[in-house]
């Protein structure tokens, strides 16, 4: 793995381009060869695995992906940052460059035919911190072939995406990502190796597709009790789910079809348990008839 991008080469890129990373973008640079080298490796990619990258910027990851994988879809918001990328990647990358496709996109708003030739099959990325959670569970939605992944995000993100039912950060990321995928966290990434510097530390997050816990639900239909459980996390699942269910006792009919205590709360419930609430809902209707 040749060609990797140091803090030389990210200020040469960046003042040639004429960037400033920006705070609304999310935009922090990885500058350290051995923390992309680490993501790619702990990512675990075969050389059949087509691979996307959200947010690829001046092209630290992205050119460290280009000699593991198939192929690499980099989505990247910013005009100019995907413009110059394709370059970029010819310098660095040699004939590797090759198997890059530059999508000038919205990674909140990409579609599955935009990205289907050939269709991902591992998400990689160094995620905008302020949309991570909305992106991953975008893309898990989106792309039906992404089959695994390892995403860097703000290490109180990767906590709460990780987290299992009982922890304190716990909650609607932890329960939606479960729905998708078994996720783990992958370790720990230091502030240093970002330009700018940013004032948190960073968590790898990496995740395996899994068949959702149920067939018989639509997943908008778990999301939505997953949403009003902890809207209101310190009221009692009876109380929360009143307005989802149409009444309190309604909701505690639901509750109790499907196994669980009305008194019980929604950080102590698997999405297992989320899943047979929203399939016990025809109990609650039955119940106040």
């Amino acid at each position: 793995m040749t060609g990797l991008l140091g803090p030389a080469e990210i200020r040469e890129l960046a003042a040639r381009l004429g960037v400033t990373p920006t705070k609304k973008l999310g935009q922090n640079f990885v500058h350290d060869p051995n923390t992309v080298r680490r993501i790619v490796t702990t990512a675990g990619l075969t050389p059949d695995d087509v691979a996307l990258e959200v947010g690829p910027g001046l092209g630290s990851l992205t050119l460290a992906l280009l000699p593991v994988a198939a192929h690499v879809h980099a989505v990247e918001l910013d005009p100019a940052l995907a413009a110059a990328l394709p370059e970029t990647a010819e310098r660095f990358a040699g004939p590797d460059a090759a198997r890059l496709t530059v999508h000038p996109a919205d990674a909140l708003r990409v579609t599955a035919a935009e990205l289907a030739d050939p269709a991902p099959t591992a998400l990689v990325a160094n995620l905008p911190y302020n949309v991570a959670v909305p992106v991953v569970l975008h893309l898990l939605a989106e792309l039906p072939t992404l089959r695994h992944g390892l995403v860097m995000v703000q290490k109180e993100v990767a906590d709460r995406l990780v987290a299992g039912p009982g922890s304190k950060v716990y909650g609607i990321p932890s329960v939606k990502l479960a729905w998708y995928a078994r996720s783990r966290a992958a370790g720990k990434v230091p502030p240093n190796v970002f330009w700018p510097v940013p004032n948190v530390d960073s968590g790898l997050v990496a995740f395996t597709r899994r068949e959702p816990p149920r067939a018989d639900v639509p997943r908008e239909a778990v999301f939505a009790v997953v949403d009003a459980a902890f809207a209101q996390r310190r009221k009692t699942l009876r109380a929360a789910l009143a307005g989802w269910a149409g009444g309190a006792d309604r909701a505690a009919a639901a509750l109790t079809a499907a196994g669980v205590d009305p008194g019980a709360r929604g950080e102590s419930l698997t999405v297992e348990q989320f899943a047979a609430i929203a399939a016990s809902a025809p109990a609650a209707s039955a119940a106040a008839q």
